[in-house]
């Protein structure tokens, strides 16, 4: 998918609202636990009561590999899904990979050919050999962690390196690399405050940003901060949707909450 087909579909929707698939069997409503495979039944109901006020889905595969081959199954269903019947949405595998080249080449195949993401995210501590064999791929997009939202994040995203903080060296960096304009950035929503001197860096770059509900982000600020020309934006939330409800209308439930978010979006949008 292209950046300028994303934009399109933002201002179609008037939604940059990313779902965020973290499918858990000890969360899921009980009566889906009968079903043959539930975590496909449970991400498809969530999908067809979605789709129309998102316009990104973003399973984490950790979610889905701790089910062994039964949870990859269920992930390869619901990307094919997704595909086959809302090829309009943006799809991130979120899969924080990060290797050295070959290695990197094979990752790259695996979630853009054979399960056929329209992006993924990475870890950039390897460098620029680990990253640019997933920026090779037309009309795909590398997400690369610049500044999480996690406590953790301190220990080293933070640190001075050079005169400056080293998710700043991250970020300007990475734009010397081959095909950089297909390179995206993951920024917490709960470090909302530093978007201002991220888009110093990286102006019109997409920012995937998580933490918008159950961790807390505020996504007046996110936008206030973070927005740019062509939005830029795509805000996750997973729990806080997802797990809206664990009764049979649970689908109906994370639409409702999907729904507050997107109509949050829309008012932002207009703002600006």
């Amino acid at each position: 998918m292209t950046t300028q087909f994303l934009v399109e579909q933002i201002r179609k929707k008037e939604s940059f609202l990313c779902i965020g698939l973290d499918t858990d069997l000890d969360k899921v409503p009980k009566h889906l636990l009968k079903e043959e495979d539930p975590i496909f039944a449970f991400n498809k109901a969530i999908i067809d009561a979605t789709h129309h006020l998102c316009v990104a889905y973003k399973p984490n595969t950790a979610f889905y590999e701790a089910y062994g081959i039964k949870g990859w199954q269920a992930l390869e269903k619901t990307i094919d899904y997704l595909n086959r019947n809302y090829p309009e949405i943006f799809t991130i595998a979120d899969a924080k990979r990060g290797d050295i080249g070959n290695t990197s080449s094979r990752y790259a195949k695996a979630f853009f050919e054979d399960l056929g993401f329209d992006s993924v995210t990475i870890a950039p501590y390897m460098g620029r050999d680990s990253v640019e064999p997933f920026l090779a791929f037309k009309d795909k997009h590398t997400i690369l962690l610049a500044l999480t939202s996690n406590m953790g994040a301190f220990d080293f995203q933070t640190k001075m390196v050079d005169g400056q903080e080293l998710y700043k060296e991250v970020l300007e960096i990475s734009k010397s690399y081959k095909n950089s304009e297909n390179l995206m950035y993951v920024v917490g929503a709960t470090k909302a405050t530093f978007l201002t001197e991220i888009r110093n860096i990286v102006s019109n770059s997409f920012l995937l940003v998580p933490g918008v509900g159950a961790q807390g982000g505020s996504l007046a600020e996110v936008c206030k901060y973070g927005m740019s020309e062509n939005v830029g934006l795509l805000v996750n939330s997973s729990r806080g949707i997802i797990y809206a409800s664990d009764k049979e209308n649970f689908a109906q439930a994370s639409a409702e909450k999907a729904k507050e978010l997107q109509q949050e979006m829309s008012l932002e949008l207009k703002k600006r």
